[in-house]
């Protein structure tokens, strides 16, 4: 059975529509895109692309086809969250009673800021993007004053101890340590670890002992500081001589990297050969220690 169709409704397939009722409005034809949308499009977009902007394009086309001017179209891309998210800065001035930054007044502080940045070798992640650069100018920082931080960091660097100073230049920049004494909160996740490596091989330094990179690092990251190191150093380098006596003697092997493990990071295998020269030296010689009195008998590991 044919199924009634009543005015407006869609047509039962296979049937056309029904016509409109004569004399009802036709609906609006779309203005067409003229030459000079299609510059003015450009041109926007253009500008846009330099803030890093260009995913407001279909924004931009959308407003140029409602017949907005230029002018226009530019403020009230002012309003997009995007807009404000990228020159985020400026609200913190107007809520601190500064004068907004025009655009290009805002790009050219970023880039004298980037400019410092990239001559003090501050590594790439750490203050290069807009989001680091809102809290300077949102504070009203001047390139200016975030040269003299830089500077006064670079004079609190080299104020630090000269073994940790040449350390940290063997394996890394003084870049990373600006990046640090600037911000050692934000730096850390970059920084912080080979800034904490460097001070720990500058403790084996101090202590005539030589470490690697690598194993310095693993120290940071299992979480042994400055003090601790040359704590622990201390203790490496006082062992050492009865540690070598004695692996000789008995045919054991517990050298540097044998007490770094054992000392630091409680390694079972490197604690159990300390317990066994330990144990093997009293057992010939009593208290009293031919080669002279063990320190092997106590680590940071415990008594044996």
């Amino acid at each position: 059975m044919a199924t009634a169709t009543t005015h407006g409704a869609p047509a039962t397939p296979g049937k056309p529509a029904a016509a409109p009722k004569a004399g009802a409005p036709k609906p609006a034809a779309a203005p067409a895109w003229t030459p000079a949308q299609d510059d003015a499009y450009a041109l926007i977009l253009n500008e846009f692309n330099r803030y890093g902007l260009g995913s407001l394009a279909s924004t931009i086309m959308s407003y140029l086809r409602k017949g907005y001017s230029t002018d226009r179209v530019a403020l009230e891309l002012q309003n997009t969250a995007a807009y404000k998210q990228r020159f985020s800065g400026n609200d913190a001035r107007l809520k601190a009673g500064l004068p907004v930054l025009s655009p290009a007044e805002y790009l050219a502080t970023e880039d004298s800021y980037r400019q410092i940045m990239q001559q003090a070798g501050v590594p790439k992640g750490f203050y290069d993007n807009p989001t680091d650069f809102a809290g300077f100018i949102g504070q009203g920082v001047s390139p200016q004053e975030v040269q003299s931080r830089v500077t006064a960091a670079t004079d609190l660097i080299n104020k630090n101890r000269p073994e940790d100073l040449a350390y940290f230049s063997k394996y890394y920049s003084t870049g990373d340590m600006i990046a640090y004494a600037l911000d050692p909160t934000r730096a850390a996740p970059l920084v912080g670890k080979q800034f904490t490596a460097a001070s720990i091989g500058g403790s084996a330094a101090a202590q005539g002992l030589g470490i690697d990179r690598s194993t310095a690092e693993t120290l940071a990251g299992a979480g042994i500081n400055a003090d601790t190191a040359s704590q622990g150093f201390g203790q490496i380098k006082s062992d050492a001589p009865t540690a070598k006596a004695l692996s000789s003697i008995y045919g054991e092997n517990y050298d540097q990297t044998a007490a770094i493990k054992d000392v630091f990071l409680n390694d079972a295998t490197a604690g159990d050969t300390r317990k066994r020269l330990a144990s093997k030296e009293r057992a010939n010689f009593g208290n009293a220690s031919a080669i002279g009195q063990s320190s092997l008998n106590t680590t940071s590991g415990g008594q044996v």
